[in-house]
């Protein structure tokens, strides 16, 4: 933990100003400042779970099944997610969406499993799940219902949802923002904080608020994760404007927090081979979630070959953390870029546009000194190209694609 350094002077102006505050205003207290002090020191987080030190890896319900998902799709899952060799590479949490509870709780007033779709319960749902090396997640809302209003929220009912998770074996939640009575998020989501706290299991927390009050300002202190955009369409528009408006907050991405612009859709058959590839490279150089969202158990090699690539889930899980942003733009053509662990430097050009052109990143432009010689690494051809770099690198780049480099330097 980085400590505040004080210097001669401070013993002498702080004391001052404190006694100034103290007797100026009745309003305002000294020990309301030194609070405030200590908040922007040590920026500690309610949460504290030890969880995200990467962003979360796994597979969500939602994208494909959205309210048709049972336990036997669950199981299937985490077979195939094992199977497949996804769970060796990182794709762990196995996570349920909406519509997975009965409408109306037991008499002790608890969430129950759906009596037709669940009937096994959640519990042996987990337990199954575990036997894998797996994680299971569930779903709930900071609201009356949650958004299919065919289940109830959460509101109110925190701490003893919290702990029947915990008793459940669930190690992932993620709070949705649907039917609440109309207070801010900043007050409803850290009262789930706080029970998931008091629970008795570390239980990873995925605020779901839609970017409502910019929830990357300030969900660092209530969870692991928090949603910085509406919710994604498997269509080329919406998963550039979710790349868009996510790249806004990069600066706030770190290990233990990170900006979530909703899960994947490579897979589900609304994007080309080649716009799904930009989908993935996007996520994982901005430290997205990456939550698969399509059937595991059914999945095409073409896919596979996406969401498999171990060279790129790398960039993602960098133990560096840093989101990477879009540092250049002319027309449709875009350079993203953003540093990775060993002095290397990550780059994507992407081209939005209707025909193949050339991209050129420039050193200035990703900060790279501009005398820096570099070898660079095709992450999507799975080769380091023969010639080093100085001062830019330049690809032809086809519509709606991308080419992804890492850099790194030699002299």
């Amino acid at each position: 933990m980085k400590m505040k350094r004080f210097s001669a002077c401070d013993f002498f102006v702080i004391p001052l100003l404190l006694f100034i505050i103290c007797f100026s205003s009745p309003f305002i207290s000294a020990s309301r400042l030194l609070q405030s002090d200590i908040h922007e020191v040590h920026r500690r987080s309610l949460l504290a779970n030890g969880l995200g030190a990467t962003p979360q890896m796994g597979w969500n319900s939602w994208n494909h099944f959205n309210c048709m998902v049972n336990e036997t799709i669950v199981r299937q899952t985490a077979d195939a997610l094992v199977s497949t060799g996804l769970a060796k590479l990182g794709y762990r949490y196995v996570n349920i969406d909406d519509c997975w509870a009965e409408l109306n709780r037991t008499s002790e007033g608890k969430l129950i499993g759906n009596k037709v779709t669940f009937p096994s319960g959640i519990k042996a749902l987990a337990d199954y799940v575990h036997s894998k090396g797996l994680k299971l997640g569930i779903y709930s809302d900071a609201g009356f219902y949650t958004c299919s209003k065919r289940m109830p929220g959460s509101l109110h009912h925190e701490e003893i949802d919290a702990k029947t998770f915990a008793e459940w074996g669930i190690d992932y939640l993620k709070y949705d923002n649907c039917y609440n009575d109309g207070s801010k998020p900043t007050v409803r989501y850290p009262v789930m904080t706080r029970a998931l706290m008091k629970a008795g299991r570390p239980i990873f927390f995925s605020l779901c608020e839609w970017g409502d009050m910019h929830p990357a300002t300030w969900g660092a202190h209530v969870g692991n994760s928090w949603r910085t955009t509406g919710d994604i369409t498997d269509d080329w528009k919406s998963m550039v404007s979710r790349a868009d408006m996510n790249e806004v907050f990069a600066d706030y991405a770190r290990p233990g927090g990170w900006n979530d612009p909703d899960m994947l859709e490579i897979g589900n058959g609304g994007m080309t081979h080649n716009e799904y590839v930009v989908h993935f490279s996007l996520w994982s150089v901005s430290k997205a979630p990456l939550l698969i969202g399509c059937d595991v158990s059914n999945i095409a090699k073409d896919t596979m070959e996406i969401l498999a690539n171990k060279e790129v889930i790398q960039v993602n899980q960098d133990p560096l953390g840093v989101q990477a942003k879009k540092v250049r733009y002319e027309g449709d053509l875009e350079i993203w870029a953003g540093p990775l662990s060993g002095y290397r430097t990550v780059i994507v050009l992407v081209n939005r546009g209707p025909t193949r052109l050339p991209i050129t990143a420039l050193w200035e432009d990703i900060e790279l000194p501009v005398d820096t010689v570099v070898k660079a690494r095709d992450l999507w051809k799975h080769k380091t190209l023969s010639k080093s770099f100085k001062n830019q690198l330049t690809a032809e780049t086809d519509s709606h694609a991308c080419k992804m480099f890492i850099l790194t330097p030699i002299s």
